[in-house]
């Protein structure tokens, strides 16, 4: 599902990340991250994608509100997990969207 964002402009987080064959939970954690995030103050949504290569996009209001979302304490425990079992790779990226525009049919 593509994120309904507000008007320009606002903040995108863009996690990129290879995994590792460990799973041991990682479904369940993601999906409470999600939770988490919604309940973030700021927080404005956000599209997911995983083949091989992982690539999750959310959307904030400010970079107040993403930093307040690094520091959430079940969001650092499942920081380190991803460090030291699921993920071989990942790159976080911050970015200022300027401008947006969509198609629908």
């Amino acid at each position: 599902m593509i994120a309904q964002t507000p008007k320009p402009p606002y903040y995108a987080v863009i996690f990129t990340s290879l995994r590792t064959d460990v799973d041991n939970g990682y479904e369940s954690t993601a999906d409470r991250m999600v939770e988490l995030a919604q309940q973030q103050p700021g927080y404005l949504g956000h599209e997911s994608a995983r083949n091989e290569l992982g690539i999750t996009v959310s959307y904030w209001e400010s970079v107040e509100a993403i930093k307040n979302w690094k520091k959430n304490t079940e969001h650092l425990m499942a920081q380190q997990k991803g460090r030291e079992e699921w993920y071989a790779n990942y790159k976080t990226r911050i970015c200022l969207v300027e401008r947006d525009y969509e198609f629908l049919k």
